[in-house]
């Protein structure tokens, strides 16, 4: 064994507060750009003209919006399957059970070769049939279809970075992770402009060279994140034997990784919902929801880098026994992740206006959004305690019980009550109330989980 496998890893030593820290700010940094060049990809199809069709730049939002819901639904898939992985191989570690994390690291891979295969083939056959039961529009289905066929098609890179990110997030490298991402997001922002308007040597894209901009910076995150796992995660031990796949390993995974898998999910079927409920109102509530959903990324995905974070070290400290340590992880990743929530709707609020004013929109459209950053931002404390007790449920082994909370929040509250709101005269400002509900019903309901796992679990031993 080597003298590497025989020292503590991190998290299990480091003051705890320092430790979230260190392993947070990098992941959270990482999220941040990638919120950022999301967001780009919609503001530079927003400034696609066409000189026979108006507003052509909003109709290219439009397609955008329609086809996020199955990109979601890929990075779902990606990071469910790596909080699996990432959960199940930080305990491992924990356990000093080397042999067990070379399998889960090794049978990871396999798993994401598989998933793409399936992305793949809806890209290649089921993405107009999806596209039409949102929209009749034949512009918007043709813009639609060619950027989700390309992102389905090419998904390998999505998925592949995912699992190589949450590889080594699981040993507390939370900068190399950070690093291949920056890679891919800064490549993304730099080919948008260049693929969308053809600058330079290279022909004018246009929604076609936001989708080949996405994907070429999945394909060199996912490509730097495989060198940097192989390269410098010693401690789990590599070799062609380690990639067999082995049923008891993946069931291991998906034990923890299909709730989390549901979970992420349940974003794209929100989504896709508020997709099909807005529409009762107007092509513009819904090109407005995805800008809206676009700009809140910056501040959830911050949110989720601190949930990335509670995930290994709880998970890590369970698997060692440790319940102060435990104790600690909780109390502290709650804590970071209330104050990026905060921060986040503070400058939301006051800058809601200005923000919606980058993009070339409609003024119907610019409004719609306007009043969803203004409302849907009430209720942003109570997403982050929820988004906190999901990764701190993961972690503790109780994912049906992240799962349920997920159902709450997303779907069983906001979009009932979206529905019924769009019957209102005033649907187009009220409507967006039905997120906020949402996330207070799922505080309440998360508290009364997590007490009931405290107790389980006599977390104050």
């Amino acid at each position: 064994m080597s003298e590497t496998a025989h020292k503590e890893n991190k998290m299990g030593v480091m003051p705890i507060p320092k430790l979230m820290l260190s392993m947070g700010l990098p992941m959270i940094i990482s999220m941040i750009v990638q919120a950022f060049y999301n967001i780009v990809d919609s503001y530079f199809v927003s400034r696609i003209t066409d000189d026979t069709i108006e507003n052509m730049g909003e109709y290219a939002v439009n397609a955008l919006t329609l086809a996020y819901p199955v990109q979601l639904l890929i990075i779902a898939v990606g990071v469910g399957t790596g909080v699996g992985i990432n959960a199940l191989l930080s305990r491992s570690l924990g356990e000093k059970d080397l042999e067990r994390a070379g399998k889960i690291a090794g049978n990871a891979i396999f798993i994401g070769l598989c998933t793409y295969v399936v992305f793949m083939l809806f890209g290649l056959f089921g993405t107009d049939a999806f596209l039409r039961t949102q929209t009749k529009d034949s512009l918007a289905l043709k813009l639609g279809g060619e950027y989700l066929g390309i992102c389905c098609v090419l998904s390998f890179g999505a998925v592949g970075s995912m699992i190589f990110e949450k590889l080594l997030q699981a040993t507390g490298k939370t900068i190399h992770s950070t690093a291949a991402q920056l890679a891919g997001a800064i490549a993304n922002i730099v080919l948008d402009p260049v693929l969308i308007f053809g600058l330079g040597p290279f022909p004018e894209l246009g929604v076609k060279g936001a989708a080949y901009a996405t994907v070429i910076g999945q394909i060199l995150t996912m490509v730097i994140g495989g060198v940097l796992h192989f390269a410098c995660n010693k401690e789990i031990p590599n070799g062609i034997k380690y990639f067999r796949p082995e049923g008891r390993i993946i069931s291991s995974i998906y034990k923890i990784g299909i709730p989390a898998i549901i979970i992420q999910a349940l974003m794209s079927v929100m989504t896709y919902g508020l997709n099909v409920i807005l529409y009762r109102i107007g092509q513009s509530a819904v090109t407005a929801y995805g800008i809206y959903y676009k700009i809140q990324q910056f501040v959830f995905f911050a949110s989720f880098g601190m949930n990335n974070t509670i995930i290994p070290v709880v998970s890590y400290n369970y698997g060692k026994g440790d319940k102060s340590r435990v104790r600690d992880g909780i109390k502290y990743g709650m804590l970071y992740t209330l104050i990026l929530m905060l921060l986040g709707a503070v400058s939301l609020q006051l800058f809601a206006g200005q923000i919606c004013q980058v993009f070339s929109l409609s003024a119907d459209t610019e409004l719609f959004a306007t009043y969803a950053i203004r409302i849907v931002t009430l209720g942003y404390l109570f997403a982050g305690a929820n988004i906190a007790y999901q990764g701190i449920f993961q972690a503790l082994d109780h994912g049906i019980s992240s799962l349920v909370l997920s159902l709450i929040r997303l779907i069983v509250i906001p979009l009932p009550v979206a529905y019924l709101l769009t019957f209102a005269s005033s649907a187009g400002k009220i409507v967006w109330a039905a997120i906020p509900l949402g996330e207070l019903v799922g505080t309440i309901t998360a508290l009364v989980i997590m007490g009931k796992i405290s107790r389980e679990i006599d977390l104050k031993g």
